[in-house]
């Protein structure tokens, strides 16, 4: 079997797909990540991709060393223009053999993926309503944005405002609904510490990039401050960037992105070095169906992850959603905050081509939000 060609959609809302076809007929998806280089991404994973035609499609560790070991290493567009092509080299196997991904990585581990919804919006607003929604529909488990635009010391005003809105959750479900907080790398280490500290008396789940991961040294000040379990990841790629993290011993849970981090594999040897150090994994998943299904993947095989992000019904997806380009929308049932592992071969997940190709002539035009703080400076978004 030969890899023949290559083909990529980009789609709203903020989504870019990639199909590697075979000269035997097999087919597999992969997803990359869009933002302020969607045409850069594109351009980049034809170009790379060339470089794979004609190649046995199973040889995806030796394909993947040969991507990633250029002289210029790693970045955020080629890491996931590699973890997009991966995706699609493990659909094809799967198919090929008649097998889930995860079955070629150890087997199951577990019975069923427990997931968590969001709420909120990037401006996180009227979070204990939407928090009780999720709750009626048997989520155990939400996350939400902690807060919007944060100066580097700014006022105890916005602090309050960001306690108000978790307090409110409590008060509708109390502590059977479990609360991820995403700081986002929003928020600078002096108010970290004075967030993180405030938010102790709320029990939350996990605390999510209480600073930017350049920051990393960080982590250690703000963990022995608080007794929160810290989550960070989701911006790395390749083990490589993990060590430091390892090493710190500062956080709690890794959040590898399947679809930035190097692929399935990667994140599984990423989580795997995890484990090593007592650590959970959360692997981060807000984007598009066949990342979250690739995602699965790995969860179904990963011991140490204990939670996943899930993106249906997500803030972004505006216009569409990820059922609307799946044929098989049974992947993504939740039941009482679980969903099942996928039985189906490759990524399990029949894509709905032909309305991958109407929506894709429309266009995408997506950019991160540009924030600015109240004196004109840039603000993390």
């Amino acid at each position: 079997m030969k890899i023949s060609d290559i083909k990529l959609y980009k789609v709203k809302p903020r989504w870019i797909f990639i199909k590697l076809s075979t000269d035997e007929g097999i087919e597999g998806w992969g997803e990359m990540i869009s933002g302020t280089k969607t045409e850069t991404v594109v351009s980049g994973a034809y170009e790379m991709g060339k470089k794979i035609l004609g190649r046995n499609p199973f040889e995806i560790e030796r394909i993947w060393q040969e991507l990633h070991r250029s002289f210029f290493r790693g970045g955020p567009i080629n890491g996931t223009i590699i973890s997009g092509l991966e995706m699609a080299l493990w659909d094809i196997k799967g198919k090929a053999f008649g097998v889930p991904i995860y079955e070629f990585l150890g087997g199951a581990v577990r019975d069923k993926i427990r997931v968590y919804s969001w709420i909120g919006g990037d401006r996180p607003s009227d979070v204990a309503e939407e928090a009780k929604k999720r709750f009626k529909l048997g989520f155990t488990a939400i996350k939400m944005n902690a807060t919007s635009e944060l100066h580097y010391i700014d006022s105890y005003q916005k602090i309050n405002s960001v306690i108000d809105r978790v307090q409110s959750i409590r008060e509708v479900v109390g502590d059977d609904l479990e609360i991820g907080i995403d700081f986002h790398g929003r928020v600078h280490r002096p108010m970290a510490k004075v967030l993180g500290k405030a938010l102790e008396a709320y029990h939350p789940m996990f605390l999510e990039e209480v600073v930017l991961p350049e920051n990393w040294e960080s982590f250690k000040d703000i963990s022995q401050r608080i007794s929160i379990p810290l989550a960070t990841g989701e911006r790395l790629y390749t083990r490589w960037q993990f060590k430091e993290l390892f090493n710190q011993g500062a956080i709690d849970i890794v959040q590898p992105d399947v679809a930035m981090c190097g692929g399935i594999l990667e994140a599984r040897k990423i989580a795997a070095m995890a484990e090593a150090y007592d650590m959970a994994a959360a692997p981060h998943a807000p984007y598009g169906p066949i990342a979250l299904a690739a995602t699965l993947q790995l969860d179904a095989c990963t011991p140490n992850v204990f939670i996943q992000e899930q993106s249906l019904g997500i803030h972004y997806n505006q216009g569409f959603d990820l059922l609307d380009f799946v044929k098989n929308k049974d992947i993504f049932e939740y039941k009482n905050s679980y969903v099942q592992l996928p039985k189906g071969p490759g990524l399990g997940i029949d894509m709905d081509e032909d309305k991958i190709k109407e929506v894709a002539q429309e266009g995408l035009v997506w950019a991160n939000p540009a924030w600015k703080n109240y004196d004109g400076t840039i603000a993390e978004w």
